[in-house]
């Protein structure tokens, strides 16, 4: 089944080039079916490529998905165009002016995360984005720095800086497999990490109600979910492209960091990339939409609560 997306939107040109299913919103009204309604808050700097990434995975579930995407007010992006923002973004305010409720809600990450919660400047925004989600998001996937952010403020967990960027592709084992989430999964799978900062994992495997699904020796906690499937916390980046780690190092290069050392177990003997994550990312996409979103939010969208 498609992913719902405006008809002009940049990405649909790459999406259906590569023999990905999309549908322009005008197709999708006349069907008689009532799509997920999915939020994407989109904190990266390069919001097209952020786009591009998740909507690749959101497009392998056979659930009809209606896409939109939601950008913080006081913070606006220097890396992407403002038409662009203008064009296909709202805001928190804006969203709820018109009412609107969404199924599934995404929080991407975010370059912050080696800053104090309150010295981001849209920390204040992004908690009210955080409460508002909690009455009017049936499940909410964090991911990477919105996933610290949102164990910190929820659980009290705290982030934990990192000697060097955590950067490479990590073996992971998956954890309590009855849970949907990781349904399907083989007991060990690869997933990207790309982070200057990370959790107090003692911390998060005590706390109440929350259930750590997948982690890795060296890369720590990769998976967690709330017991009641509201809340979802990737710290790793799974969205990501093949060529994504190798882009922030030679930026991170090319800027001069010595806190930042070449991905690990990323690149093939021949020095390029290789895509090894691909498959679980998908798996893990579609379990949430299905069992978190699909099979527990209310037919009528206004009854989440």
């Amino acid at each position: 089944m498609p992913v719902i997306i405006p008809s002009a939107l940049p990405a649909r040109k790459t999406l259906e080039q590569e023999n990905i299913f999309v549908m322009t919103e005008g197709r999708a009204k006349s069907q008689e079916i009532r799509p997920l309604s999915i939020g994407l808050l989109n904190l990266m700097p390069n919001k097209e490529e952020t786009e591009l990434e998740l909507l690749r995975l959101i497009s392998n579930t056979p659930l009809q998905v209606e896409i939109t995407l939601l950008q913080t007010a006081t913070y606006r992006a220097t890396h992407t165009d403002e038409e662009h923002l203008k064009s296909f973004y709202m805001t928190l305010e804006e969203a709820v002016g018109s009412g609107r409720k969404f199924d599934g809600l995404i929080i991407t990450g975010a370059p912050v995360e080696q800053m104090d919660f309150k010295d981001v400047k849209y920390w204040d925004e992004f908690v009210r984005i955080m409460e508002w989600a909690e009455h009017n998001v049936y499940s909410t996937m964090y991911i990477c720095w919105g996933a610290i952010a949102a164990m910190h403020y929820f659980y009290g967990i705290e982030k934990v800086a990192l000697p060097k960027k955590l950067s490479g592709v990590y073996r992971h084992r998956s954890r309590n497999r009855s849970n949907p989430l990781v349904r399907n999964f083989d007991e060990y799978f690869n997933a990207p990490h790309s982070r200057h900062s990370g959790i107090d994992e003692e911390a998060a495997r005590r706390t109440e109600g929350l259930d750590i699904l997948a982690d890795s020796d060296e890369a720590g906690i990769y998976l967690a979910a709330s017991r009641d499937r509201r809340r979802v916390f990737v710290l790793g980046h799974g969205e990501y492209d093949k060529f994504t780690l190798d882009g922030e190092y030679r930026r991170d290069v090319a800027l001069g960091r010595t806190d930042v050392d070449k991905p690990v177990n990323y690149y093939g003997p021949d020095g390029k990339p290789v895509l090894s994550w691909r498959a679980h990312s998908s798996l893990l996409m579609c379990n949430w939409l299905n069992y978190y979103v699909y099979q527990e939010t209310p037919f009528d969208i206004s009854a989440i609560r």
